[in-house]
């Protein structure tokens, strides 16, 4: 008998026949003798039709208030998941992030895991039930309802299969593993057999919509070895775990591409001590995420700032910036047609020319860079978005991913 968590994301459960598909497939892994925790994530569109109706009352609605709100998409999944087990003759219960005793710190709409109070899931587990817990969220210790910010029941899942000493974590998702690209943009992307977690991290954080990148540092961080697989088939995922020695014959793992990303320029500030570490303590405060910062040559007292930030976070990043230009001078200027392309692969630590590789095909496509940022696994590039998928597909050709 081994202890499984399965996590099912919004299109697994997007209706009320895939919810009784995912309650079959609950029922086969109990049946098999196994104790089972199920985390489901509100139903596809069910978070997106929320926050379109805060904005309707709210422009700027209060992020406490968005913790109220969204919470209640999971909630009415977990239950209808545990009726639907129910008419299977699989006793079952649901249980809130605050009930499963998944306790955050105080931020808002992007908490952190503080700790996992397990004894109420171990209480149930014993009893022979299968428990459903709501991903996504938890509670802080004033009682107030947090969030995990986008992705976060893919963390909810890891972080409980760390609690519970879990032998197996599984991530349903509507795709069958992870890819070597998007493979709606790159016909020929494959599926990878299993992914180191610094890959999977890279990966995650730079566009690939299949992992929220938090949920792969946790795993990496308490050793939960997980595999991503289709809810909708039989197939074997793609499992994540610790590099071994073997990753770093391949140069290349995948090609990611994010669109969803805003440029930032930041002109003539004072170029003196203490410029830069206003603007960004601004944006930091703002508890707003910044990517691939480059700081021109300083010329005549002024220089330039430009960096990356998520394009759902624009409009808190204009007001976040206001104050702190105030004090250093200049102005803000916003480019929303761009997209970050990335290659990533444990292999670049010990293989030459990928730079030049990744700068040859994209030259080729006439895919302007922007900016570049680098690190020991990976190559950022920022490029004009209506470049993106042409760019992807020359990159993916270029390193032979489509190849075995």
């Amino acid at each position: 008998m081994a202890r499984i968590v399965q996590k099912y994301g919004g299109t697994s459960v997007g209706d009320v026949d895939r919810i009784k598909n995912v309650a079959n497939r609950v029922k086969v892994t109990r049946d098999a003798g196994h104790e089972v925790v199920v985390v489901v994530s509100a139903r596809a569109g069910v978070t997106n039709e929320l926050i379109a109706k805060a904005k309707a009352v709210c422009a700027l609605p209060s992020e406490r208030e968005m913790d109220q709100l969204l919470a209640i998409g999971e909630q009415e999944t977990i239950a209808l998941t545990a009726m639907a087990l129910h008419g299977l003759g699989v006793p079952a219960v649901s249980y809130t992030g605050a009930q499963a005793g998944i306790f955050t710190d105080k931020v808002h709409t992007k908490a952190k895991i503080r700790t996992i109070d397990a004894k109420p899931l171990e209480k149930d587990l014993s009893a022979g039930n299968v428990i459903i817990v709501a991903g996504f969220q938890g509670i802080d210790d004033d009682g107030q309802v947090t969030t995990l910010g986008r992705g976060g029941s893919d963390l909810t899942a890891i972080a409980l299969a760390a609690a519970i000493k879990a032998d197996k974590c599984e991530i349903y998702t509507d795709v069958d593993g992870v890819y070597t690209a998007d493979p709606r943009v790159v016909k020929d992307a494959r599926k990878l057999e299993e992914i180191s977690y610094d890959e999977m991290l890279e990966l995650a954080s730079l566009g690939s919509k299949v992992m929220q990148t938090r949920s792969v540092e946790f795993a990496a961080k308490y050793g939960v070895v997980f595999e991503v697989r289709s809810s909708f088939n039989q197939n074997p995922g793609t499992i994540v775990k610790q590099e071994v020695a073997y990753m770093e014959k391949v140069v290349v793992r995948g090609v990611a591409v994010d669109k969803d990303q805003a440029k930032v320029v930041v002109s003539n500030v004072a170029d003196k001590p203490g410029t830069a570490a206003r603007v960004f303590r601004a944006l930091a405060d703002a508890n707003i995420n910044v990517d691939m910062i480059v700081q021109n040559v300083g010329r005549g007292g002024l220089a330039n700032l430009t960096f990356t930030v998520p394009l759902s976070e624009k409009d808190k990043a204009v007001h976040a910036l206001a104050p702190a230009l105030k004090d250093v001078g200049g102005e803000a200027s916003f480019d929303e047609k761009i997209a970050k392309l990335s290659v990533v692969g444990v292999g670049m630590r010990t293989h030459s020319g990928v730079a030049a590789a990744l700068f040859d095909a994209l030259a080729k496509v006439g895919a302007n860079l922007e900016l570049i940022s680098t690190s020991e696994i990976k190559i950022s590039v920022v490029i004009s978005k209506d470049k993106a998928d042409e760019a992807a597909r020359a990159v993916h050709a270029a390193f032979g991913l489509e190849q075995a």
